[in-house]
């Protein structure tokens, strides 16, 4: 199965499925001299893991992370890094029911189209539980970027219809609220509606919004490998997302070019700035030195307790009643999912600007 592989000078490789005996992630690229634990990634894992609350899925996993490779004495080694979490609580019994029957808004249908065959036990690769390998990765990718000075603040801005323009002060807002909303009031009602989906056997969805700040200007390249489309390739690579958007997004359709450019202008330094930030820290498809800012819609979970028409296998006509443990909404755990995906992407260019310019490479080498 190709596609498991992401990135060009950091790379990520996941592995495993939903309910087989574990799911891992190997990272190459990642230089030597950082320095790395298991709790470093831990804490990652745990915002994203399953049972935190009623608005997540029941299925009980610690997903504690195993380093198995690429770190001595507290630091990572410059060769691979090894990362494995092994499943503890897959009921593949729930799922006999699809062995043979394709559930509306999954991948059972495309998965067969391509394969022949398909491991219907929660979805195999296309479960959202490969996701955690990718957070697993974005806690590495993370290190590296904080040694620059890039911060992320990533969180839901709307669920169920619910949305807030409050942009969180921190991280510990963001992460003391079940829905990892930045508005309380907000929450409060979406979480009302969310009752309201569970009571009715039902799911919704939402959008999460990505802030990042500290980047550097001119990372990202101008024609195919730009910043932009690059975050928009990670971030659709993510199961549940059907919508990407940077900066105003669809609004600039409605507006004309003297709103929506940004005007820059030099401050008592000489530092190059911008008076608006429409373009979301990105122009030409590289960085401006801007915050980042990028919005992704999520679907409704597509396994619902409802009865859904569908087909079987051999092209008979039937209903189909989910069983098993399903999040009512994904986007409170596709939060870091999300920063992470940001992350790896970043750290990626980043590494591929450092022989854009032969003064730089001078620079290095001959000193």
């Amino acid at each position: 199965m190709s596609g498991s592989v992401y990135g060009k000078n950091f790379t990520i490789s996941t592995w495993g499925e939903s309910h087989g005996k574990a799911l891992g992630v190997v990272i190459d690229g990642c230089p030597a001299g950082i320095e790395l634990c298991e709790e470093d990634i831990q804490k990652d894992l745990d915002l994203r893991k399953p049972g935190s609350n009623k608005f997540g899925t029941k299925r009980k996993e610690s997903d504690t992370v195993h380093i198995l490779s690429g770190v001595f004495e507290g630091k990572t080694t410059g060769t691979p890094i090894s990362l494995v979490v092994y499943n503890e609580d897959h009921h593949s019994a729930d799922y006999g029911n699809i062995a043979y029957t394709y559930r509306p808004g999954h991948a059972d249908y495309t998965f067969d189209a391509k394969y022949g065959f398909r491991d219907y036990r929660g979805g195999g690769r296309s479960s959202g539980r490969e996701t955690l390998c990718r957070v697993a990765a974005g806690a590495v990718a993370k290190k590296i970027l904080s040694e620059l000075g890039i911060s992320f603040i990533t969180y839901s801005k709307e669920i169920a219809g619910f949305s807030t323009d409050k942009i969180p002060s921190s991280k510990e807002e963001i992460f003391a609220d079940p829905l990892y909303m930045a508005d309380a009031e907000v929450s409060s009602l979406a979480q009302k509606r969310l009752t309201e989906c569970i009571e009715n056997c039902d799911s919704a969805g939402g959008i999460v919004e990505c802030r990042i700040k500290g980047v550097m200007a001119g990372i990202g390249e101008t024609v195919f490998d730009k910043l932009d489309s690059s975050l928009a390739k990670a971030i659709f690579s993510i199961g549940a997302v059907k919508g990407f958007e940077i900066g105003s997004g669809f609004e600039v359709a409605l507006s004309k070019g003297s709103e929506n450019n940004d005007n820059f202008f030099a401050d008592e330094n000489g530092i190059v700035s911008k008076k608006t930030n429409n373009a979301g820290g990105i122009l030409g498809g590289m960085s401006d030195g801007d915050e980042i800012v990028f919005r992704a819609a999520f679907k409704p979970t597509p396994s619902i307790f409802k009865s859904q028409e569908t087909v079987t296998k051999d092209g008979t006509n039937t209903t189909l009643e989910i069983h098993g443990r399903h999040d009512p909404i994904i986007v409170p755990r596709a939060v870091i999912v999300v920063e992470a995906m940001a992350a790896i992407t970043l750290v990626d260019l980043i590494f591929s600007n450092m022989f854009a310019r032969m003064d730089k490479i001078k620079d290095f080498y001959l000193g």
